[in-house]
C-alpha cells in the first residue's frame, strides 16, 4: 500500500471541493420568511369577527343558564331558611326537587359547553384554512420560496413576516362586503 503525501492529500481534497463550491455559488438564494401563525390567528380581524359571532350565537343560552343558576341559589337560600318550619316530608320533597333541578342545570351547562366547543373548533378550523391560504397567496405574490411557521426556534427579525401578512389580511378583510371598519 502506498502512502499519499500530505501536500497531495490537500490538493486532492481541494480538487474535490471546488466543483461543490462552484455549484453552491451558482444556486439561486432562497427567499425565506417566518410567520407566527398563532399571533396571526389571534390578531386577525377574522378571528375577532368569529369570536363576536360565537358570542352572539351562544349569549341567549348562557343568559338562560345564568338565570337558572341564580334561581337555584335563591331557592336554596329559601329552602335553608324555611327548613326549620317545614314538615319532614315536605322538606325531603323540596330538597329532592332542588337536587333534581341542580343536576338538570349541570347537564344543561355541560351540553352548552360541548356545543360551544364544537362550534369554536369548527370556526377555528375555517379560520386556520383561510389564513393559511392568505399566507400562501402572500408568499406567491412576493416570490417567497419557503415560509416557515410552527417549530421555529429562532429567526432573525427581518425574516418575520407576521406583521406584513397581518396588515395584508386586515386590508383584504376591510375590503370585503359586510366587514365592519373596526372588527
Amino acid at each position: 500500500m502506498t502512502r499519499c503525501s500530505t501536500p497531495f492529500r490537500a490538493l486532492l481534497a481541494l480538487a474535490l471541493l471546488v466543483p461543490g463550491l462552484a455549484a453552491a455559488q451558482a444556486a439561486p438564494a432562497l427567499k425565506v420568511g417566518v410567520v407566527d401563525f398563532a399571533r396571526l390567528i389571534k390578531e386577525s380581524p377574522q378571528a375577532q369577527a368569529t369570536l363576536k359571532a360565537l358570542e352572539d350565537e351562544f349569549a341567549p343560552r348562557q343568559r338562560d343558564l345564568v338565570a337558572k343558576q341564580n334561581e337555584l341559589k335563591d331557592r336554596q337560600a329559601k329552602l335553608q331558611k324555611d327548613a326549620a318550619v317545614m314538615g319532614a316530608e315536605e322538606r325531603r320533597n323540596a330538597e329532592s326537587k332542588f337536587r333534581d333541578d341542580e343536576r338538570e342545570l349541570g347537564r344543561r351547562f355541560n351540553a352548552f359547553q360541548e356545543d360551544l366547543n364544537v362550534r369554536r373548533n369548527e370556526e377555528l378550523g375555517k379560520l386556520q384554512r383561510d389564513l393559511l391560504q392568505e399566507v400562501q397567496s402572500f408568499a406567491r405574490q412576493r416570490g417567497y420560496d419557503l415560509i416557515v411557521g410552527e417549530g421555529v426556534i429562532y429567526a432573525a427579525q427581518n425574516l418575520d413576516l407576521t406583521a406584513q401578512i397581518l396588515s395584508s389580511v386586515q386590508a383584504a378583510y376591510k375590503g370585503k362586503p359586510g366587514a365592519s371598519a373596526k372588527p
